[in-house]
């Protein structure tokens, strides 16, 4: 009987410090389900939209959920700020912040610039790129010239198929930075083809 009494006692004082939780912080959950919703909204549009120029381009299933991933986590990092902001946060305390850890990424990123380079031009490659998945393509290097099939379009690089049978892996911010000619639309097509009669 003693130990239920107790039980219900602290169930009590724990309910009743959630509620004051709740009255105390209510404009600011209020205003936090607002923000939420609206990213979510601003999430499903964003990968709506992403989806449909990917289809009408015909890229890849790999290259859209990529690209997704990167939307979804720039939504999130825009969450934490604006929730930060609406908790009490003030921007003098945030800048201390952010400074603090932009310049530990800064020296990170410096250490690994090829990295992050890669990333934005597979990025920038998702939205303008001429070619896609399939195309034979010749690469105007004037130390390694490369004629090859574009197998598959990644965050870091182009997996290139050489007409022996090999595999290449090419920087994305090097094909951005050389110029490319289209040799043959949908040749993949045509490599199976003649990998299939040769067996």
């Amino acid at each position: 009987m003693l130990l239920s009494l107790n039980l219900a006692c602290i169930f009590a004082s724990k309910f009743n410090n959630i509620r004051m939780l709740l009255e105390t912080y209510q404009t600011e959950l209020i205003i936090t389900g607002f923000v939420l919703l609206t990213l979510l909204i601003i999430r499903f549009i964003t990968n709506f939209t992403i989806s449909k120029v990917a289809r009408k381009n015909g890229i890849n299933e790999a290259r859209i959920r990529l690209i997704r991933r990167y939307v979804t986590v720039t939504l999130f990092i825009i969450a934490l700020v604006i929730e930060s902001f609406v908790f009490g946060a003030n921007f003098k305390d945030l800048a201390v912040l952010f400074s603090s850890v932009f310049a530990i990424i800064g020296i990170a990123m410096f250490a690994i610039w090829s990295i992050l380079s890669n990333v934005t031009s597979g990025i920038i490659m998702f939205f303008s790129f001429p070619y896609k998945v399939g195309d034979k393509i010749c690469i105007h290097d004037k130390d390694f010239p490369l004629e090859a099939i574009i197998e598959d379009i990644r965050a870091f690089q182009l997996h290139l198929r050489l007409e022996n049978g090999d595999l290449v892996t090419y920087p994305n911010n090097l094909i951005l930075q050389k110029a490319v000619t289209l040799v043959e639309k949908d040749a993949i097509e045509e490599f199976i083809e003649d990998d299939g009669e040769a067996v």
